[in-house]
């Protein structure tokens, strides 16, 4: 078979990352177009990557989608373009990989849930790239396994270096905690039913108004419960740990595996700047299964529904954060929408 066509849409860090990958890393694809408002930008990536073949730069994004060399895209663009860039996709035909978050609320999440289930396939897979990482995937497969019995709790750590002053409260719970609501879904196995969220004095390294860090704790509709601390103005480097308490016992992930290293009277290892670093390997197995997918007529990830539920829990969290109260969940019911 020949190589997939992939477009890209939004070509910032997470969408040039994603360039670079395909161009570099991923076997059967090839990078033709990208689309991004900064045009220089644009040009420049396709500039750069162009030696493994031309690559095309679209202005309007839904043109990329539309045209007939692309055969796949990847949505890297803004949340609040998602909407009408998903749609596009269905209308089409075209399989998608969309970062976080699906779109920007519930509702329009899901229409688009609900407008691709009325194509009679799926073509949307969402970017919650933890469950690709080889220490997730561990964690998840022994979770199953049963040999620690069932899971009970689950504990979270999501610490940045720093981010922008422009990054509100209300984006830690959208932008950064939707991860480990993802993650507390997918291990747990079963939907998030009520969320609260609590803000303790926030550290002085924000502007007035902004909550960092913050506190979450879910209520799982299987019993089960998990809880997460969210500091996205950490100071020292970017940190995620998870630790699972079963019946018969726990596991922790991410408490790091590189050289740790004696001398001059310390002693410790490297911490990584950002996501991007902590997760390079997870983001390359996540495309690569992708391709792969595509090729097969599939998804292999978390699905359309998945960004439809992350999206409810992270609206009832932001209204938890403006009350410290737990807030229940509205989601649609499963069997109703997609039958």
């Amino acid at each position: 078979m020949s190589d997939l066509r992939i477009g890209i849409v939004g070509v910032g860090a997470m969408g040039a990352d994603h360039a670079e990958r395909i161009v570099r890393h991923i076997s059967g694809a090839r990078l033709v177009a990208v689309s991004d408002p900064d045009t220089a930008r644009a040009e420049e990536l396709a500039t750069r990557l162009s030696a493994a073949g031309p690559v095309q730069v679209v202005a309007d994004p839904l043109a990329l989608i539309g045209a007939r060399d692309v055969d796949a895209v990847i949505l890297a663009s803004p949340g609040f373009a998602h909407a009408d860039q998903l749609f596009a996709c269905l209308e089409h035909g075209k399989p998608v990989l969309c970062e976080k978050p699906l779109t920007m609320d519930a509702a329009s999440s899901l229409q688009v849930v609900e407008a691709e289930h009325k194509l009679g396939k799926q073509l949307i897979q969402v970017g919650f790239m933890r469950r690709f990482d080889p220490e997730y995937a561990a964690l998840k497969e022994l979770l199953d396994s049963g040999e620690l019995g069932r899971p009970l709790l689950l504990h979270n750590v999501h610490r940045n270096k720093a981010n922008g002053p422009g990054f509100r409260s209300e984006m830690i719970v959208r932008d950064s905690m939707v991860h480990e609501v993802d993650v507390a879904r997918w291990l747990l196995d079963s939907e998030i039913s009520t969320i609260t969220v609590h803000a303790p004095k926030p550290t002085s390294a924000v502007p007035e108004g902004v909550l960092d860090p913050q506190f979450a704790v879910f209520e799982m509709a299987n019993g089960s419960m998990a809880d997460v601390e969210v500091f996205v103005n950490f100071q020292v480097g970017y940190e995620v740990r998870c630790e699972a308490v079963a019946e018969r016992g726990s596991a922790t992930i991410g408490l790091g595996s590189g050289v740790l290293t004696r001398a001059a009277g310390h002693w410790g290892g490297a911490m990584p700047a950002d996501f991007r670093i902590r997760f390079d390997r997870a983001y390359d197995i996540e495309v690569q299964r992708w391709v792969e997918a595509v090729g097969r007529g599939e998804i292999d990830g978390p699905s359309a529904w998945d960004g439809y539920a992350a999206a409810a829990v992270c609206e009832a969290g932001v209204a938890s954060l403006s009350t410290g109260r737990p807030v229940t969940v509205d989601l649609a019911d499963r069997q109703a929408v997609l039958g």
